[in-house]
């Protein structure tokens, strides 16, 4: 599978391990950053890969940060991506089984390494369930002029 990760400052560390678990683990993989641990801002980094997960030119994408809400939030706000701040394995399995989601976030300082590795593993093989929740999928991008 072809993944994009990100992240910042805070999930660095993660982010390293990571990306080296997903490459022995046979995907093909695209750091777009950080690549130290030196403060930086998240949307430097996730907006680029929002935007190549939305052109297609990766299948899923990984944001961290300290909470996994700036990432989330930061990614979301391209209209072809549906990302999820997940914090535990059943999450990500909903995240992907009735949402579609085609970006993962993960909250650096509030779970353990092997977890997140744990929701990455269970958020990549998890294949969406399509049926009703593709209506409600295509009700999530904003059309202009749209009140509900």
């Amino acid at each position: 599978m072809k993944i994009a990760i990100a992240c910042d400052h805070a999930g660095f560390e993660y982010k390293e391990k990571l990306v080296d678990y997903l490459r022995k683990n046979g995907h093909e993989v695209k750091d777009f950053g950080t690549h130290s641990p030196e403060s930086m801002d998240y949307p430097d980094t996730v907006h680029p890969l929002a935007e190549a997960v939305e052109a297609g030119e990766f299948e899923r994408g990984i944001v961290l940060c300290g909470s996994g809400n700036g990432a989330s939030m930061t990614a979301n706000k391209h209209q072809g991506i549906r990302c999820a701040l997940c914090w535990n394995i059943e999450i990500a399995w909903l995240a992907r089984l009735h949402n579609n989601a085609n970006v993962c976030g993960l909250p650096a300082r509030f779970i353990a390494y092997e977890e997140a590795q744990e929701i990455v593993d269970r958020f990549l093989v998890t294949e969406f369930e399509g049926g009703r929740h593709q209506r409600r999928i295509e009700k999530i991008p904003l059309k202009k002029g749209y009140c509900g």
